[in-house]
């Protein structure tokens, strides 16, 4: 596997609005808003606009069970944004997606009518099993033509999604085709599907940075607090196939773990050395299970207030990276691989795809 930037989003944004069709995907997740608007280039598409503001929305939700008001008051401040984005570029389809956080709040669905009315949005509070579906498609672009197993892994705000497909009877050439066409649903697990891809299995955990973090915000040493997110997140594991099984060695032949998440990007930044975000080195990038544990190790040495000043993590993302490393570092330890292919793409990315697919804007690129 190499570092070679993967095929999938075009690196420069379109120059003005007078081209198109714009194609709009947004995520409402449990930390931030996102939104991309793009347009069908050469078989993959082209970013022309994109949006990202960090809402905090789930800031109290392990606590309380609701959306805080300071919460839904940042969330719809952003979402008037979005709102405004979509008009001036005359957006021809849009699918707008909240998760886990809007999904667990007893105030979900209220939020869901204060949205519409406020800002004329109409957002749709999404499965587990289609945040994960999602997820596969967004990331099926960085899938190897050598690879025989996949874990997909997404670690979000409020929960973390694990897919593990079986690509052993896929064509090389065919492979992120198949990834592209999977559904992750209940009716699907062990089905092949028509290109001969299968999923294995596939779990949406409710834990994910934040709520992971708030689980154990009364635990006051650091490395104490690691630990205890990393067992309680592996409990939360039990009831997936792959891990009731085992790692074996059909399991562990040709696997590649992908994985997409602010934490990845960020352990992935920080092993390329990067004191500045570089999207154009992180996504797609290759790093291993012992590169990952060297970083996570730096990220207890270096402590809260270490993190907080560290250019590679970000204020706004120190408080944060520890839970999403025991996760990572978790399934990492329990599926050891030499690869783990970082993606700084998701949900937002296959809704585009998915959305231009439909329309067969793709054909004959």
């Amino acid at each position: 596997m190499n570092n070679a930037r993967p095929p999938g989003l075009a690196p420069k944004p379109a120059s003005h609005t007078g081209e198109g069709p714009f194609y709009a995907a947004l995520d409402l997740g449990t930390n931030s808003c996102r939104m991309l608007i793009a347009t069908p280039r050469g078989g993959h598409f082209q970013i022309v606009d994109a949006f990202s503001k960090s809402v905090r929305l789930g800031l109290e939700l392990e606590r309380t069970g609701a959306l805080s008001n300071a919460g839904i008051s940042r969330t719809v401040q952003a979402l008037h944004v979005c709102a405004k984005k979509l008009r001036l570029r005359g957006v021809v389809a849009r699918r707008l997606v909240a998760t886990e956080a809007c999904r667990r709040a007893a105030n979900g669905e209220k939020f869901m009518s204060r949205i519409r009315s406020e800002t004329g949005l109409k957002l749709e509070i999404i499965k587990p099993s289609e945040e994960a579906r999602l997820a596969v498609v967004g990331c099926a672009p960085l899938v190897a033509p050598e690879a025989r197993q996949v874990l997909v892994v997404d670690i979000g705000g409020g929960s973390t999604e694990l897919v593990w497909i079986d690509l052993s009877d896929v064509e090389p050439a065919q492979k992120t085709k198949a990834m592209m066409q999977l559904s992750p649903g209940t009716g699907t697990k062990g089905v092949k599907m028509p290109l001969g891809a299968r999923v294995v299995d596939w779990i949406s955990v409710p834990l994910g940075v934040a709520t992971l973090l708030q689980r154990y915000s009364d635990v006051n040493d650091d490395s104490a607090r690691f630990a205890l997110m990393a067992c309680y997140f592996e409990e939360m594991l039990e009831e997936f196939a792959p891990y009731i099984e085992g790692s074996s060695a059909e399991m562990m032949h040709g696997l590649q773990v992908i994985g997409t998440s602010g934490t990845i990007t960020t352990v992935g930044a920080m092993h390329l050395g990067l004191k500045r975000y570089d999207r154009n080195l992180v996504d797609g990038m290759a790093m291993g299970s012992r590169d990952v544990n060297r970083v996570v190790e730096r990220f207890l040495q270096l402590g809260p207030v270490g993190r907080r000043d560290e250019p590679g993590i970000g204020r706004d993302r120190a408080q944060l990276i520890m839970s999403g490393s025991a996760i990572l570092q978790t399934i990492l330890r329990i599926w050891p691989t030499r690869h783990i292919r970082v993606a700084d793409r998701g949900l937002r990315e296959g809704m585009l795809y998915s959305m231009m697919h439909a329309d067969g804007a793709f054909e004959g690129q």
